[in-house]
């Protein structure tokens, strides 16, 4: 089996001024594309720090993806650390060079000499083009192992990788085969109860399930040979039956999958929002399929009255869900309620009726966590009602105090 690693550099990195997504990023294809990593390191700018970790590599593996460094400033010592280690000198590249220079000239500026720097390449090292950016990547061998440096900036390091370094490794290394990765998004569980029902499925050899937990979702993914599509298919069947009540999507984000559904019906939709700050416009509106039906709506502060505030938060929130509709000329309104004491409620309002409900959060979250929590709940009852599928659903991390239906024919 190939040793894969990947060595990332940079105070920025080392020390979480930034979250280091190019990892992660190059983890998951790498793992799809049949190239699984076997270890991922982090270091900083430090010149005697990259030499050690660059030898220490080259001994223990065979591929080695190294991300950062290559840029013009003091700080950027990924090229003369490489040097280094394969014990040869810098060389100007003029193809490089070239470039370098045209890019500036493009944008009617003299380069600054600065960047003469990122022309220096190593001895007997193969440039990797950069489509976009000043700092080219390169190929080198350091001992008996490969190595592939490429810039920081997540849009450079990602076409390079896919443009580039991928197709280099499937030439390199013909027998190995990749993985196709089927996702099912859930909301309102948790990985372990996710695994309780999952573990007991047999999967077929060359199969796999794994998790990817962030809020508000857990995704599900389903990894198996590339092509294998009818068995792949009967396998998500199965994973979607055990887990239905929590799916949102399947191999598309929540807020595409709504989308799609609000495009296929066709209604209109207006929003009040008390305890989600605007959070739930901007969820719909940035699907565009979404945006396109989105009516008027409203924002509303903490010290705007809506009847009495010392009244029942979900019939307040039942009577705005109802005005909105009314006002706003919608087929659909959705309405977050006040948050009081830890309980919020949520409302939509139809042309068959109404639906409220009354949550409370059964563990601490942050107000950013909980506003993201009940964003998400409106757009859960909104899939819900879309998708013709029970309006009220049980949430791992949240109890339900009330709910209602309130049918058209009982409205005034």
């Amino acid at each position: 089996m190939l040793k894969i690693a990947m060595l990332s550099t940079g105070e920025e990195v080392l020390h979480g001024d930034i979250v280091d997504t190019n990892a992660s990023w190059l983890s998951e294809l790498f793992f799809q594309q049949g190239f699984p990593l076997t270890k991922r390191s982090t270091v900083g700018d430090t010149f005697n720090g990259l030499v050690e970790e660059l030898l220490m590599l080259s001994f223990n593996c065979d591929v080695v993806v190294v991300n950062g460094g290559l840029g013009p400033t003091s700080d950027d010592l990924s090229t003369e650390a490489a040097a280094a280690a394969a014990e040869v000198e810098l060389e100007l590249s003029p193809l490089w060079l070239e470039r370098l220079q045209q890019f500036f000239a493009s944008r009617n500026m003299s380069m600054p000499e600065s960047n003469r720097k990122q022309a220096m390449l190593p001895v007997g090292a193969t440039l990797i083009d950069n489509p976009i950016g000043t700092a080219c990547g390169f190929k080198m061998q350091i001992n008996d192992c490969l190595f592939y440096f490429t810039p920081g900036v997540p849009s450079e390091f990602k076409r390079m990788v896919n443009e580039q370094i991928v197709p280099d490794l499937q030439r390199t290394y013909i027998n190995v085969e990749g993985l196709d990765c089927a996702k099912i998004y859930t909301f309102g569980t948790s990985e372990s109860g996710l695994s309780d029902k999952l573990d007991k499925l047999q999967l077929p050899q060359g199969y796999q399930l794994g998790y990817r937990s962030y809020l508000p979702y857990i995704e599900v993914k389903l990894f198996g040979p590339k092509g294998d599509l009818d068995t792949r298919l009967k396998l998500m069947q199965l994973i979607f039956k055990l887990i239905e009540p929590n799916v949102v999507s399947i191999d598309q984000p929540m807020a595409s999958h709504v989308g799609q559904l609000i495009s296929e019906r066709k209604l209109s939709i207006s929003l009040a929002e008390r305890s989600t700050n605007g959070s739930l416009a901007n969820w719909l509106h940035s699907n565009p399929q979404a945006r396109e039906y989105c009516g008027h709506g409203w924002v509303l502060g903490g010290k705007v009255n809506v009847g009495d505030n010392d009244a029942d938060i979900l019939a307040e929130t039942l009577a705005l869900a109802g005005a909105t509709q009314d006002k706003c000329v919608t087929d659909i309104a959705i309405v977050s309620g006040r948050l009081v004491d830890n309980s919020f409620a949520v409302a939509v309002a139809t042309p068959e009726g109404e639906w409220g409900q009354v949550l409370t959060f059964n563990r601490r979250f942050t107000p950013e966590d909980q506003q993201t929590l009940i964003t998400t709940v409106c757009a859960d009852m909104l899939r819900r009602y879309l998708s013709n599928k029970p309006m009220f659903a049980n949430y791992s991390s949240l109890k339900r105090e009330k709910e209602i239906h309130v049918p058209s024919r009982l409205l005034g």
